[in-house]
Parts: C-alpha cells; structure tokens; sequence
C-alpha cells in the first residue's frame, strides 16, 4: 500500500476525465484558510489518482496546537448518474458529494476564530457535506454537543467516516452524523434543542427555503440565548429571497459583509488580481454572513 501527498494546488486545479456514465463538474477555488493536503491512500502501485474515487484530506488548523482532521471525499470530478437517482427519491441535491465549497471553509475559519461562541453549547450543522465546519467545531471550541447533518444518505455515510476517522481530537465533546431533511415535518425528538446553528452555501435552492427556515425554528432553543449563523453568496436574488422568507417565518437576521479581517483581504486580493481566482465574482463567491435569531 502506497501513500502520496498532493499539495493544495493540485487539488485545485487537477482535471479528470468524463466518463460515459457521468456528467462533468469542475473542482473549486478556495480562500486558503486552512492548509490542508490530499493523502492517496492507494490499494496497490498501479491504481493512480485518476482512477481512485475518493482521497483522504488531511487539514491542519491555524491554531495552537495544529490540530489535524482527515476528512475522506470524493476525488472524481463526475457525479455518477445513480448520485441523482438518490437526488430524486429523496427529494435533495448532490452539492455535498462534490466538494468542500468554499463558503465551508469561511464558516470553519469564522467558528475557529470565535471559539467561545461554542464553547459548552449545543451545536448543529445542517447541510454538511463532508463535515468541515462540524468536525472543527467539535475539535477545537470545547462544545458539549456536535450532530453534523445532511439530507443526502451518501453524505451522511461520509459524515460519520469522518467523524471515526478524527475522535482521537474530540475531547469530551460528543459528535455525531444524522440524517436531517428539510422538509421533515416530524423532528420532535430535536425540537428546540440546539443553542447554534451553522450552516454555509445552503440557500442556492430557492424550492428549499421554506424548509429550511422551518427547521431552523423548530431546532433553536428557545431556551436562552440561541442563533444560526449561515454563509453564503448572494448569488442572484436567491439569498435576498431566502431572507424574505426568514422575517415572513417571524424570526430576526442581520447581515454583515465585512465579519473578519483576513476574509476581506483575501477577497479584495481576489477582486484586484483575477490571477490568484479566475473569474472570481463577488456575488457568486464571497460568503455573506447571516445570523438569525427569535
């Protein structure tokens, strides 16, 4: 069994070959928050990145103790026709299977630099993906409850690989994967229950906001002092549209474009020097941040 490390810029920018089962998807840019490296665990000399379906992605964080995750994922650039037969008899999208989005990593960075806004609460992310922002959260702000969430079963098959493959950093914080869909009318058994929600790129789908904001008042404590902190890009009039469905629900918001100093540098750096993002755009890249509260 062989080992080979990728540096973050082949990741980025490595192409991959379609298939006549698939349809093509390009990798995404990222702000480069998080260093992180891709880790091919090969099964033998001669099946090469190329022909692998997953990678093991070891992020280091820019904390005291360079606290390491290794998070699995998919590391082809096609999403398999069967991933959207599961889209369809589940009512759900694919974004969480085809890569850590950006907007993930501003919300893991933005919770990193935060910490004693989870310290000792209960938290949730919806829509997850491979579970960055969770998994951070449960290794570094001392929570006492992490559940990392996803409608899609494939995501969540990988939400709890990831959450074996990091419990060494835990802690006593207690982590765990569910299977949440939006639009479940039952959710009883976690009805206001959390003290923070996260969540990031999750307001795209127009057909899911009025799910999604119903889950979130049903999951906040109302309890004490509770919110959802969202990031995400306008993109269009998707984000303002989900907003209005936010104050129609009755609950709070504020919105902030300028949230932490090294964020807005990097995305000025972007905007200045379309060399370091090409075809980077404000309204389709740059997270917003959103908390909504009662």
């Amino acid at each position: 069994m062989g080992y080979l490390v990728r540096p973050q810029s082949y990741w980025a920018d490595f192409d991959y070959e379609q298939s006549q089962t698939s349809i093509s998807r390009k990798a995404n840019r990222s702000f480069g928050l998080i260093p992180f490296r891709v880790v091919d665990q090969l099964e033998n000399e001669e099946l090469t990145l190329a022909k692998a379906k997953e990678a093991c992605v070891c992020y280091t964080l820019p904390d005291t103790n360079h606290t390491k995750l290794f998070i699995y994922q998919r590391v082809d650039n096609c999403a398999n026709l069967d991933d959207f037969k599961i889209c369809n008899a589940y009512d759900i999208d694919n974004t969480g299977l085809v890569c850590a989005w950006p907007s993930e990593e501003v919300l893991a960075y933005y919770c990193l630099s935060n910490l004693d806004l989870f310290r000792s609460k209960r938290v949730i992310e919806l829509g997850s993906g491979y579970g960055l922002a969770g998994l951070l959260i449960a290794a570094a702000t001392e929570a006492l409850e992490v559940v990392i969430s996803d409608g899609n079963p494939q995501v969540v098959d990988y939400i709890q690989r990831n959450i074996n493959a990091n419990t060494s950093v835990f802690g006593g914080t207690k982590v765990k994967s569910m299977m949440l869909h939006w639009n479940q009318e039952e959710l009883s058994d976690i009805s206001n229950s959390f003290d923070i929600i996260v969540a990031s790129d999750c307001t795209f789908f127009k057909e899911f906001h009025k799910g999604l904001v119903q889950t979130v008042k049903c999951l906040l404590s109302k309890e004490g002092p509770s919110e959802a902190i969202f990031f995400g890009p306008k993109r269009g009039n998707s984000l303002d549209e989900f907003l209005i469905e936010v104050k129609e629900s009755g609950l709070q918001f504020t919105i902030d474009e300028i949230y932490q100093t090294e964020v807005w540098r990097r995305h000025q750096s972007f905007i200045n020097n379309d060399a370091l993002w090409p075809n980077y755009e404000k309204d389709h890249c740059y997270p917003l941040l959103v908390r909504i509260s009662f």
